[in-house]
């Protein structure tokens, strides 16, 4: 019985994680002016760079950050995978928004304000844990 309980425990985690972050540009935008939050912007490689992975596991998939995002901020995932599929429609947002913010390396993190003026970036791995990136974005919106 304990095996399958921490089981369920654990699908419960990483659906939450999931649950936070949104691949809509637009209703992020949205919900960030409605609630008053900061938007963060991952562009991501998911499937194939290893520093993107590692960002993911040592900073996005944490509980804290997850706990920090939920209350917080509005996260977006902007993914350019090459093995998972895609609908064309989040292929061009994806592409629009790279260009947009002139992203030239994954990961990029791109932290905008509620009103959507980009308040900071950063380019590749952060280190230090979800804690480096929480003091970073809370370091933008002094």
């Amino acid at each position: 019985m304990k095996p399958f309980l921490l089981a369920l425990l654990l699908a419960a985690a990483s659906l939450h994680a999931s649950d936070t972050w949104t691949t809509d540009y637009q209703a992020a935008l949205a919900r960030a002016a409605a609630d008053k939050k900061p938007v963060l912007l991952e562009f991501t490689g998911s499937d194939w760079c290893p520093p993107c992975k590692m960002m993911a596991a040592q900073i996005f998939d944490t509980n804290e950050f997850t706990e920090f995002a939920n209350t917080s901020i509005v996260p977006v995932k902007l993914d350019f995978p090459r093995s998972k599929p895609q609908s064309p429609e989040l292929k061009a947002q994806n592409q629009a928004l790279s260009e947009q913010y002139n992203i030239e390396g994954f990961p990029t993190v791109v932290l905008l304000s509620s009103e959507g003026k980009e308040l900071g970036r950063n380019v590749g791995l952060m280190r230090g844990g979800p804690s480096a990136m929480i003091s970073w974005i809370q370091s933008k919106l002094k």
